[in-house]
């Protein structure tokens, strides 16, 4: 940990979150929790070989949540100067005393907060000064535009650099935080085959650490290889096939998962997976782990948003549902416990077979692959999905001709149960770790 690139160090937010939870127990409040956070960062962006964008920011704020009894009030400020904290909490009690008892308020269990907080190794500093930034975009839109002279066009090339540090204390005695960082390469092009056919597509990469990221030659390359590939784009017709989600998607399949097991959506009764705990919800083959102390993971946490004890757990095993996503709030709702998973899920691991890219287009035979998902037709009530979608027909396992302005539809119930395999080519950019989902039947709507 690198604190000294942080205008305060750790041990000075947790004595800022200490003092803000004296003040609102000075007021009267019952019990308070809070956040005092900061965060730097730098954005720069290229297009056609030209810097386009040179961003920086700098934030910092306190949150301060406070009970009286079973009123709650919130209030945050920007400012972390003594008069503005004591204005914060004064605007939080204020809040409290005017809003509606509410009995399944207030903080998590005092039995449950962390009691060790380990290193995950989130905090990786990318000291890259704004030239240094601008080559490297430079270079990978240069990489992506020389990939087919076709590419004629470009979105930009963009560098990204974000570090960020916070403590949380709450009531109980809890106080803890610990600083992080993300970065990210990005590149989208634009290809003309010269007969009005124009297509786009991009690549990134994210990280904690900027050695985990892939180069600027291989983002910039597989943008302009994604990007050519479209070219060409035809309708289909409308069929029922096997439906492959290429791993750059898939990811929203699990997404659609964790939403409708989340707290918020089973006690507002707005979920197709209404008491669907122990019960078979998916593929027999899918198992999904949660693993929120995973080394530089993207999601990792010691605890969660209310200072619960972050743990490994089994959200589906065989494709039972074993657990669901929830906070202390929603869990008390349902007559549960904390999953310690305020503020969203930590690293979800989805099983997978042997079977690389190639493997599960053989897999597959005949169908349809998926690279582009547009608009947001998911019914989370019924199930129902029907969704824009892009990408490429394949017959006999080989892909024949990309395709667009198409929809799949079909329903997410059946469709998890209907995933045939997920492949070995797991690509690691966000808070949910799959390979590309074969679903063996779904809806095409073309012609």
């Amino acid at each position: 940990m690198s604190e000294p690139r942080f205008s305060y160090s750790l041990t000075q937010l947790q004595e800022m979150s200490d003092r803000v939870l004296q003040l609102a127990k000075d007021a009267g409040a019952s019990a308070a929790e809070a956040e005092v956070s900061l965060g730097f960062g730098q954005n720069v962006s290229v297009r056609m070989n030209e810097t386009e964008t040179i961003e920086y920011n700098r934030d910092k704020g306190v949150s301060v949540s406070v009970y009286f009894g079973q009123q709650r009030g919130h209030a945050s400020t920007s400012d972390l100067s003594p008069q503005a904290l004591y204005d914060t909490v004064s605007a939080a009690c204020n809040i409290a005393r005017y809003t509606a008892k509410d009995e399944f308020c207030g903080l998590a269990d005092a039995n449950l907060m962390a009691k060790k907080i380990p290193d995950l190794d989130l905090h990786h500093p990318w000291v890259l000064n704004v030239d240094q930034a601008i080559d490297l975009a430079k270079v990978c839109e240069s990489e992506a535009r020389g990939v087919d002279a076709r590419i004629t066009n470009s979105e930009g090339a963009a560098v990204s650099t974000y570090e960020g540090m916070f403590a949380y204390a709450n009531s109980h005695g809890f106080n803890g935080g610990y600083a992080t960082s993300r970065h990210s390469l990005s590149c989208s092009v634009i290809a003309d085959d010269g007969q009005d056919n124009m297509q786009r597509d991009y690549w990134y990469s994210t990280a904690r650490d900027a050695k985990d990221l892939e180069t600027a030659q291989y983002v910039g390359r597989l943008a302009g290889e994604r990007t050519v590939r479209r070219l060409g784009s035809q309708r289909i017709k409308t069929a029922q096939v096997p439906v492959m989600f290429d791993a750059s998607i898939s990811a929203g399949l699990i997404s659609h998962l964790i939403s409708a097991i989340s707290g918020g959506s089973l006690y507002r009764k707005s979920s197709f997976l209404l008491d669907s705990l122990g019960t078979q919800v998916m593929s027999p083959h899918i198992t999904i782990e949660e693993q929120p102390h995973l080394l530089k993971g993207l999601s990792s946490s010691p605890f969660d948003n209310e200072g619960v004890a972050t743990y490994p757990r089994t959200l589906v095993k065989n494709g039972v549902l074993e657990g669901y996503v929830l906070s202390s709030y929603s869990a008390r709702k349902l007559g549960m416990t904390t999953t310690a998973n305020a503020g969203g899920n930590h690293n979800l691991i989805v099983s997978h077979g042997d079977l690389d890219f190639n493997g599960m287009l053989k897999a597959m035979g005949t169908g349809l692959l998926v690279t582009e998902l547009l608009g947001h037709g998911v019914n989370m009530v019924t199930g129902d999905y029907s969704r824009g979608a892009a990408g490429f027909w394949v017959e006999n396992g080989v892909i024949l001709h990309p395709v667009e302005e198409i929809t799949i539809a079909g329903n997410l119930r059946e469709m998890f149960k209907q995933i045939v395999a997920v492949g070995n080519d797991v690509l690691i950019q966000g808070s949910k770790q799959v390979g590309s989902v074969l679903i063996e039947n779904m809806t095409v709507a073309g012609d």
